[in-house]
């Protein structure tokens, strides 16, 4: 049967619902406004009788679509046909399960796992929601895309488009990207341009550009994107042998991940697939910290899809107030209006989930840690473990429950905040090179 049948587009708005078809390109509710999420009739789709089914893809490897860590689970997140399916290899990451890392943030051995995302073609967990919405684009014959990025967006975005023959061009703030993921944007080929900003001026202006111009959006805004995102949770449960953790732990920012997990939860309990949904901690930079600072002071609610809009407009016009720009060494989370925010409110009704911001130095801290002991990885990502630490000092998470937390992006997406970090001694685990003279004896004194 064509996907086309059996999934839609629909207004996250109870009092809207409208729905549209797939074949269309909106990125926001034609008649509200509102986010849109990506929904199936389930009873048209063949679906496996336990979760474990799909690993028998594996054996079919040589297929490109068996072989993707995301499309794989594609009966899961079937809106288009497999002709339009891109893939360039995404998701072979692994759950590393790691005493070390767990000994610091006060958890028991055997509990800890590490989702590295870093693996990735581009280096990070943006390339699971890249292969479902250029998916999406090759189905309505997109030409031409656009994204605003903090870092990893840019990357992935112009990895995919020139995989699949688009025009990429993306909107980044002046100063405010990481090189190591700037580099990979230029040297992918995408436009690139810089503007006099942060990452939510880029976001305002890549929406009025992609209207205007009819370019694809690919941040996300687009649901299609956030399909791609449910299949990290899909892998997590593939690591444990098809069993879910007690707590997913996740960096906030933009607020796609956090969403696209929720959903991915819900729809596995809807379908029998899985028992029980996992608990969800979200983990923001207090340099950052709008959804922290929102639901845990301002009492924002899902409320059954009834949100109040009125608490986000007063608080957004307080940020506009005091002219406030985020800022953090988390780049990839320095995001003070995330355009998901209204999705990550019934992610976190769903799994009862928790939200939290650290510091700088936690974050710094956790990242050399990861690095010590694990595979490394982005600023962004150590927000999980730093978060982590804090909420099992809070008691809010038991020591011998089973946690996955997601490592968002690989350590040489930002380079200079771990050679500074260790060169300047910014932290307790700071590990700075050794001065010496260039003399053999000299340099044996030191190594021993």
């Amino acid at each position: 049967m064509s996907a086309s049948n059996i999934a839609f587009q629909k207004c996250i708005n109870p009092d809207c619902g409208a729905d549209f078809d797939c074949g269309q390109v909106l990125f926001k509710c034609p008649t509200c406004g509102e986010l849109l999420d990506i929904q199936y009739n389930w009873d048209k789709i063949k679906l496996p009788g336990k979760l474990s089914d799909f690993a028998k893809r594996w054996a079919n490897r040589a297929n490109p679509l068996d072989f993707s860590g995301v499309w794989r689970f594609r009966d899961l997140l079937n809106f288009c046909d497999d002709k339009y399916k891109v893939t360039i290899g995404e998701g072979q990451t692994i759950l590393q399960q790691n005493d070390a890392v767990a000994q610091y943030a006060d958890i028991k051995p055997g509990r800890l796992y590490l989702q590295y995302e870093g693996l990735n073609p581009s280096g990070s967990f943006k390339d699971n929601g890249m292969t479902a919405s250029f998916s999406h684009a090759k189905m309505v014959a997109a030409t031409s895309c656009a994204c605003a990025s903090t870092g990893n967006t840019s990357a992935s975005v112009a990895l995919y488009a020139h995989s699949c023959g688009l025009k990429a061009t993306v909107l980044i703030g002046s100063g405010r990207i990481a090189f190591g993921k700037l580099s990979q944007a230029m040297d992918y080929g995408a436009q690139t341009i810089q503007i006099n900003g942060d990452f939510d001026d880029c976001m305002r202006q890549v929406l009025d550009v992609c209207s205007r111009l009819g370019l694809y959006l690919l941040n996300s805004l687009n649901p299609f994107r956030l399909e791609g995102q449910k299949t990290i949770m899909y892998r997590i449960i593939e690591g444990l042998r098809w069993e879910v953790p007690d707590w997913i732990v996740v960096p906030g920012g933009n607020l796609g991940n956090s969403s696209a997990f929720g959903k991915a939860f819900y729809e596995l309990k809807q379908l029998g697939l899985i028992e029980r949904i996992p608990r969800m901690a979200i983990i923001n930079a207090t340099g950052a910290d709008t959804l922290t600072d929102l639901i845990n002071n301002k009492k924002l609610t899902w409320n059954n899809g009834k949100v109040n809009q009125k608490i986000i407009d007063d608080y957004y016009a307080g940020l506009s107030a005091r002219n406030f720009s985020p800022h953090t060494c988390a780049s990839a989370i320095e995001i003070a209006h995330p355009v998901n925010l209204k999705k990550c409110l019934r992610s976190i009704d769903i799994c009862n989930a928790v939200c939290r911001a650290v510091t700088d130095e936690e974050i710094l801290d956790a990242k050399a840690i990861i690095g010590r002991h694990g595979l490394g990885c982005e600023p962004a990502s150590a927000a999980t473990i730093a978060g982590l630490r804090n909420l099992r000092a809070e008691g809010v998470i038991d020591a011998d429950e089973r946690i996955a937390c997601v490592l968002t992006g690989h350590p040489l997406k930002d380079p200079n905040v771990t050679v500074n970090y260790h060169k300047e001694n910014q932290g307790q685990f700071s590990n700075p090179p050794i001065e010496a003279p260039n003399d053999i004896d000299e340099i044996i004194k030191l190594i021993n």
